[in-house]
């Protein structure tokens, strides 16, 4: 069996929950169904009574049974490629409650006519409910509201200027101070790998303590202050002292916009959020080129740094549409009423009560995705430890956690911010103006990030590493070739073009969508925070040690990363797991497992979706009955 049975609502079943144990949103919608007037929604929803193993009860529609399930088992971090885990968990509890609702309608037909439901029936109503509730669920993760919306796109000006700054020192680098040494400008264009660590570990504490708009906010006031202090530098030395300031907001924007967006956005748009920030960077990316068209030269090259200040203050005047995350203001106090007004805002709810029984998703889920350490027996002998000193002790994670490095290392130690950092200096010689070359690179990785996305949908985690490192690793061989002349210049290029194009497919995006996929809630902030620390300092040295590389070796500054990239394929290959998330099936299974010693009471798919006045709403009203004769 599912679960346990269950049984239709009536007086006699309700009067025998302990008014005691209802939970605190069972109580509000029966005093607020008591209270509201006739037609309280369009399309009211039959409810289900949810007794839990320690005899919690609560009182759910089964879309809002799924969306609590979303809320549990998918972490609050907007992160590109999460839309895979969105749909395996719709569409494993949608087979789940239909085998529930399955299970108490024959209980209910042998009650009422003494006759059972034949296999055939039971496989035909299974099949049509578990349809029924997966479109009602993705009916509601396509409703997006005005106010999400301007959010979104508020907090994307960070990681639109995050990319700005990761190629606009690429288009003017022979304009600015002319005369400095290579090995000068290394370190100023390396200056904002140092920084970007530092804002990413700062973030998380600027996001408790001022809240994450707050946190936001600050950060922008940072890029303000770098794109000003690097615009009017008079010296290189001064621009290296801004690359770090500016360094320090981008590498807080990295962690501020996917925590901000996935704890504004509901479970199952948190992937298409994620979608959006890297869009927004690698649109910035692009956009640096375009602009270097327009002021790589003498004249103008202080004011293609002062975009970096112009696009903050564009952000600020925005800043009225940042809406605070409702759940660091639940967690401030769980009965927030600023919380409720967002909440309300961002789902277009009509109704309180509504707005109520997504507040409890919130907690819940907070809950349980900070505390699921304290009820593991691993983490209980291991109480006063830290995430992160639990998530290196636990064995079971070993493995994640080694290829969690291992990716991001390879992530930079790659070469890709070689070609975004010093792609002009790279196509000295190859094409007559290396800024064509450059912002060519920039349009194909806007092209290929769209095709990546589509593709992480389709395929394995570690069968994109492999086709991602291959690819490149065959790319630099080709780059190799071409600059000792065994093919034209040209084909350097569309070599260029071909790496980027890999990168986006696989060791771009994948490297941190397996820790927000794979890890467990509690230990998700420790792996991004780790990870941000080790991808920051080889993105350093790639930054700081290029250009010496490519003095040194001439034709062959690719080949040490082709060696990283064979190392890269030969260990996905060999070691590492398949991250791609568990299938709907496995993830069914889980949820028989850990609802186990759950009894579903009127768990009525085809119900939830009949047009009915709220008067009918059984349980409402019950309950609303109960505490008029009894005094619930």
């Amino acid at each position: 069996e599912v679960a346990g049975k269950g049984v239709r609502p009536s007086r006699e079943s309700i009067s025998r929950i302990t008014p005691g144990l209802l939970s605190k949103n069972v109580a509000k919608s029966a005093g607020s169904r008591r209270a509201s007037v006739a037609g309280t929604s369009k399309r009211q929803k039959a409810r289900s009574f949810v007794m839990a193993p320690d005899g919690a009860i609560s009182a759910l529609t089964p879309v809002q049974m799924g969306r609590q399930e979303l809320y549990a088992e998918l972490p609050f971090l907007a992160v590109p490629g999460m839309q895979t885990k969105e749909r395996a968990l719709s569409v494993a509890f949608s087979s789940f409650a239909a085998q529930l609702d399955t299970q108490e309608e024959e209980a209910y037909m042998e009650a009422t006519t003494g006759q059972k439901m034949t296999d055939k029936e039971k496989e035909q109503r299974s099949s049509r409910m578990s349809v029924m509730l997966l479109g009602e669920l993705e009916e509601e993760a396509s409703m997006v509201t005005t106010p999400l919306i301007f959010a979104v796109i508020a907090a994307s000006m960070l990681m639109f200027n995050m990319g700005y700054n990761i190629s606009v020192m690429n288009p003017p680098a022979a304009f600015v101070f002319p005369g400095h040494t290579t090995g000068a400008w290394s370190a100023a264009v390396a200056a904002w790998c140092v920084g970007s660590p530092i804002g990413a570990v700062m973030a998380g504490k600027w996001a408790d303590d001022m809240g994450r708009r707050g946190a936001i906010i600050a950060a922008t006031w940072i890029f303000i202050v770098g794109g000003l202090v690097q615009s009017l530098a008079p010296s290189l030395i001064v621009v290296t002292v801004a690359r770090a300031i500016v360094g320090v907001a981008s590498g807080a924007s990295t962690v501020l916009v996917p925590i901000y967006l996935g704890e504004l956005a509901p479970p199952n748009l948190r992937g298409v959020m994620g979608t959006m920030t890297q869009f927004a960077c690698v649109l910035g990316i692009f956009f640096a080129d375009i602009v270097g068209f327009f002021l790589a030269n003498p004249a103008g090259w202080r004011w293609m740094f002062s975009v970096i200040s112009a696009l903050a203050m564009v952000q600020l005047t925005l800043a009225p549409l940042l809406l605070e995350s409702p759940r660091w203001l639940l967690g401030k106090n769980p009965d927030s009423p600023e919380a409720r007004f967002i909440i309300k805002k961002l789902r277009g709810f009509r109704y309180d009560e509504e707005v109520e029984t997504e507040v409890e998703l919130y907690l819940g889920a907070s809950k349980s995705q900070s505390l699921d350490a304290e009820s593991d027996d691993d983490s209980k002998q291991g109480s006063g430890k830290s995430a992160m000193a639990q998530m290196f002790a636990d064995k079971n994670v070993r493995l994640l956690v080694v290829s969690t490095f291992v990716l991001q290392m390879a992530q930079q130690l790659s070469g890709i911010n070689a070609v975004f950092f010093y792609s002009g200096l790279f196509f000295d010689g190859v094409i007559d103006n290396p800024l064509v070359g450059t912002t060519l690179i920039g349009g194909v990785n806007v092209l290929a990030t769209y095709v990546a996305l589509l593709l992480m949908d389709r395929c394995g985690r570690r069968t994109l590493i492999m086709w991602s490192s291959g690819g490149m690793f065959l790319s630099c061989v080709v780059i190799v070739s071409a600059l000792l002349g065994y093919f034209s210049k040209m084909v350097a290029l569309g070599a260029v073009a071909v790496y980027v194009v890999f990168f986006a497919i696989g060791l771009g995006p994948i490297p941190f969508l397996i820790v927000a996929e794979m890890f467990e809630g509690k230990y998700v902030a420790a792996a991004m925070s780790i990870s941000g620390l080790v991808n920051g300092t080889c993105n350093f040295f790639v930054g700081l040690f290029f250009p010496v590389i490519n003095e040194a070796l001439g034709a062959y500054s690719f080949a040490p990363f082709g060696i990283v990239l064979l190392l890269t394929f030969l260990y996905a290959w060999l070691m590492l797991p398949e991250t791609a998330g568990t299938t709907p099936e496995e993830l069914q299974a889980q949820l028989v497992a850990k609802n186990a010693g759950t009894t579903y009471h009127n768990l009525d798919i085809e119900g939830m979706a009949s047009h009915v006045p709220p008067s009918m709403d059984e349980w409402d009203d019950a309950l609303a009955a109960m505490e008029d004769e009894d005094g619930l």
